[in-house]
């Protein structure tokens, strides 16, 4: 038996720290937590896509009282983005969250929504960074198949079809 380590490196710096493409992107993030329909958790959250022509595409939660038919705002924005601009990749993704009316510290990804950005990732051949940003620090991922060790995806499916 041999036991295996994952490990993934991030960078964890301040809001004011982010380079000029990337504060906009967070800024975004942050208000689109204000269009987040979440009546029942009270727990608002928002996105913000970079595209590679420097476009920024948001969304945020949508809850609904049959739970499982509601959708985190990662998934709102990517599928967005996919839809509305197809041809055009993504390059940054940054979240937030805010409750009661104040910022959270920080905020991750669900599965579901880490297996979203993992296919955005490979769709167009280019990491995706994730933004995890909080009050004044922002946590930064360098690709989305950091935030999901293990992946399941396209290569994947190619190899069964």
């Amino acid at each position: 038996m041999e036991k295996i380590k994952l490990e993934t490196n991030m960078l964890r710096c301040l809001l004011s720290e982010l380079n000029d493409d990337l504060q906009p992107l967070a800024a975004a993030a942050v208000k689109a937590t204000e269009q987040s329909y979440a009546p029942y958790s009270g727990f608002h959250v928002g996105a913000a896509a970079l595209l590679e022509n420097g476009m920024i595409v948001t969304g945020s939660n949508q809850e609904n009282a049959a739970y499982p038919s509601g959708l985190c705002a990662e998934r709102v924005t990517l599928f967005h983005a996919g839809h509305q601009y197809p041809d055009i990749p993504v390059m940054a993704l940054a979240i937030a969250a805010a409750t009661k009316g104040e910022q959270v510290e920080s905020i991750s990804p669900c599965g579901a929504c880490r297996q979203v950005l993992l296919e955005t990732e490979q769709r167009y051949g280019k990491p995706v960074k994730v933004l995890l940003c909080g009050r004044k620090d922002v946590i930064i991922a360098e690709s989305a198949e950091s935030l999901l060790p293990l992946c399941f995806g396209t290569n994947d499916l190619k190899n069964h079809r």
